[in-house]
């Protein structure tokens, strides 16, 4: 079993910058593991956001953040953070951190994930 509790967001003027974090716990290792970042706005379907490899650090985007989010880990700390820079009112969302515990490959699916942050609200305003 996987705890992941997630800090960071907030309310932030658009080009602005927040920073996410999220702390796994349970596991000594996530070396298996993709750690991963959705949101979801409100009547919006949960979307993907980024995705990281623990085991290699492969990252992987989706299209709307490309060129303005990063995703990180340290592996010490058991900790995937989501930097996002010139944030847009569109970024505007609650912000979830994931795992998937036996990934085939990087999954833009929350179907895949099988633990999940307890959100986190990002608003940016314009």
């Amino acid at each position: 079993q996987v705890q992941l509790v997630q800090s960071g967001g907030g309310l932030v003027q658009a080009g602005g910058s927040l920073r996410l974090s999220c702390a796994a716990s349970g596991r000594s290792s996530l070396s298996t593991y993709i750690m991963g970042w959705f949101r979801q706005a409100p009547g919006k379907e949960r979307e993907f956001v980024s995705a990281i490899r623990w085991s290699d650090s492969a990252t992987y985007y989706g299209d709307s953040v490309k060129g303005r989010f990063t995703i990180a880990k340290d592996n010490a700390l058991n900790t995937v953070y989501l930097q996002m820079n010139s944030l847009k009112p569109e970024d505007t969302a609650v912000y979830y951190c994931a795992a998937d515990s036996s990934p085939s490959i990087i999954s833009r699916r929350s179907r895949n994930y099988d633990y999940w942050g307890q959100g986190t609200q990002v608003t940016v305003s314009s």
